[in-house]
């Protein structure tokens, strides 16, 4: 496993072999909570606009999707190398956007946790686009999840991305995704190799994101992906039961 240890000064990243980590995202028991409500009207876009279109970036480090005042607000910390945030995309962001973010009702900020060193580099790269395409973009890494990681299983590779994350802090990033194949991934999808050369190179940007998984940490995230729902912790990683607590706050 490869991980990732925090520091303010700079991103530090341990010299660890590289394997996909399973360990740092949480399993939970799945529990919809206490969460009840009565059913909540759909809430008109403005004219011109859909709301599974609306994008905006929040204070605490995430992308919000959706109506802002929606009264159903959902949060999920989710890492971009985690396969049970995969899984959770796979199963429902789908219908997640279509049917419940559309109708005005629930909004979703994804918060990208920073729990290994390939989530640096994937989150620049996610977000290189502008955050009209962040969504799509995050979308494509957790469709592809499989293929993607695949390089990983590669003993070469795992040389080659250890020494990659030896290089100056300025570099680093650029570094990292070339032996991991994310600049040529993200290139099929949009992102040119010099304009993602240029996002992977802001280390500001590499270190506020490093910064905001050290505050999800200390204020209690120990996992993901984690899910909250109008602020209770839904101690769950699957759709469905996500599914069921939404409509139970009002999304039916």
């Amino acid at each position: 496993m490869i991980a990732l240890r925090l520091r303010r000064s700079a991103v530090a990243i341990a010299l660890l072999p590289l394997a996909l980590g399973l360990a740092a995202c949480d399993k939970k028991a799945d529990d919809a909570g206490g969460l009840s409500g009565e059913p909540v009207a759909k809430i008109a876009a403005p004219a011109g606009k859909a709301w599974a279109d609306v994008v905006a970036e929040t204070p605490d480090g995430g992308v919000l999707l959706g109506n802002p005042a929606a009264p159903i607000k959902v949060i999920e910390y989710g890492s971009l190398s985690c396969p049970h945030c995969a899984k959770l995309a796979q199963d429902g962001f789908a219908k997640l956007r279509d049917d419940y973010i559309a109708s005005g009702r629930v909004s979703l900020e994804f918060r990208s946790f920073a729990i290994h060193p390939q989530d640096v580099p994937l989150t620049l790269l996610a977000r290189c686009g502008g955050l009209e395409t962040y969504f799509p973009q995050v979308e494509q890494i957790y469709a592809n999840f499989d293929a993607l990681n695949a390089p990983l299983a590669d003993q070469a590779v795992q040389v080659k991305a250890n020494a990659a994350m030896q290089a100056a802090p300025e570099q680093r990033m650029n570094a990292i995704s070339e032996a991991l194949g994310y600049t040529q991934f993200f290139a099929a999808r949009g992102i040119a190799v010099e304009q993602a050369r240029s996002c992977l190179a802001n280390e500001a940007k590499a270190q506020q994101i490093a910064g905001f998984a050290q505050k999800y940490t200390e204020e209690g995230i120990t996992g993901t992906p984690a899910l909250l729902l109008n602020g209770a912790n839904l101690n769950t990683t699957e759709w469905n039961v996500l599914e069921a607590a939404l409509q139970k706050a009002g999304a039916r």
